[in-house]
């Protein structure tokens, strides 16, 4: 049950976070959604997600990072 707990915390910031992260290295929130995007069919795909709640928790967190990313990123440009 731990390990479960674990995996929700991680998904609810990890893909976030990796969002604003990549869109600071490359400078665009666009590519840098595509990057988050295969790392985390990446985990899919090997096994290390295996739970529809995950799978949610997953895209909310994807989708308030790519807003903050966005946000900044127009920021960045004015």
């Amino acid at each position: 049950m731990e390990s479960m707990f674990t995996k929700i915390i991680l998904a609810l910031f990890l893909p976030g976070l990796l969002v604003v992260l990549f869109t600071r290295i490359t400078f665009s929130h666009i590519v840098s959604l595509f990057l988050t995007i295969a790392l985390i069919t990446a985990s899919v795909y090997a096994g290390y997600t295996h739970n529809w709640l995950l799978y949610v928790i997953d895209v909310i967190s994807l989708t308030l990072g790519f807003w903050y990313a966005s946000r900044m990123m127009k920021r960045y440009k004015n």
